[in-house]
């Protein structure tokens, strides 16, 4: 469920993120720009959750 989640909003942060760097260079909108920022974020974050930020759990 949290990987759906994170597909959502990053889906959703790429669009804004390429509209307004789209919109500030005076180019047109590029949904593929879109999918390439999403695919970066979707590594990231399960890189960072799953791998590098896990909680290490104690025995106390």
């Amino acid at each position: 469920m949290r990987y759906i989640v994170t597909i959502i909003w990053a889906v959703l942060i790429s669009a804004v993120i390429s509209y307004v760097l789209a919109s500030m260079a005076g180019n047109e909108f590029s949904m593929m720009g879109t999918f390439v920022v999403t695919g970066l974020f979707i590594v990231a974050v399960a890189i960072l959750g799953d791998g590098i930020l896990k909680e290490e759990k104690s025995n106390s």
